[in-house]
């Protein structure tokens, strides 16, 4: 474990690490750790420990776009203990996972583009001192990596991921993920690029399209949308078809497809 001081304005000296249980997570499910902590020199009342979950997100303002860090959950996880000088104290946890947490790892991978961490918060002497932003691997849904998959085979090449600040219609976060990609096989007749958007549920999922039109004869591209939903208990062949429906109904100008 690697120990990190804390408070040390206050001149407490504490020390943190926070240990996941596993290197990822899915949404829904419950994000497990311990949160280590070891006293200073002197006996501190520690008032509270809060985990954070926080994502970079891609925020436009006018012309300008910057990045800034987003939490998109904030869990007490411990209340007032007493921390006696030089002692050890572990505090496990358990916290549900959003639906609509963004995927930041596909197969293992990290996810181009993506930047999820947990911060651990100790709230001591009065104040609240933030630990380290340690790295959160979010893998996708069954479904959305069926999606994923589908796309995949369609010849749509990845291009990179980020978060953009807004919300959706259905959603309740404060930024969305978008999914890039390539147009490939006999797509690029009808598109640039393709952005893909999940907002999920408990019991399904949204799934949003957005891709750059190629310009034609007498005319020029712009963007299409699509959105469907596909539940969690639909046989895979049904996001297969939604999706296949969904292209094509945003490919279809002037009677090109």
């Amino acid at each position: 474990m690697v120990f990190r001081k804390l408070m040390a304005a206050f001149g407490a000296g504490v020390e943190v690490d926070t240990v996941l249980s596993g290197t990822s997570v899915r949404p829904g499910e419950l994000l497990r750790g311990v949160v280590n902590f070891r006293g200073g020199s002197s006996d501190y009342k520690v008032e509270g420990i809060f985990i954070d979950l926080t994502a970079v997100v891609e925020v436009e303002s006018g012309d300008n776009e910057y990045k800034s860090t987003y939490s998109f959950l904030r869990q007490q996880v411990a209340g007032s203990f007493q921390l006696a000088a030089g002692a050890a104290h572990s505090q496990p946890f358990e916290i549900p996972m959003p639906w609509e947490t963004p995927i930041s790892a596909i197969g293992g991978h990290p996810l181009h583009g993506m930047r999820l961490g947990v911060q651990t918060e100790l709230a001591l002497a009065g104040a609240l001192d933030k630990g380290d932003l340690d790295p959160l691997f979010v893998n996708p849904l069954p479904v959305q990596e069926y999606v994923i998959a589908a796309l995949d085979r369609m010849g749509f090449h990845f291009k990179k991921a980020d978060l953009e600040r807004g919300t959706l219609y259905g959603s309740t976060m404060p930024f969305f993920q978008e999914i890039e990609y390539y147009a490939g096989g006999d797509w690029r007749r009808y598109f640039n690029e393709l952005e893909l958007t999940f907002i999920a549920g408990p019991a399904q999922m949204d799934v949003i399209l957005e891709a750059d039109k190629r310009g034609g004869f007498l005319s020029s591209g712009h963007d299409a949308y699509n959105r469907f939903t596909v539940r969690y208990t639909d046989p895979p062949a049904t996001a297969d078809q939604a999706l296949q429906r969904g292209l094509e109904a945003m490919a279809r100008h002037r009677g090109w497809f």
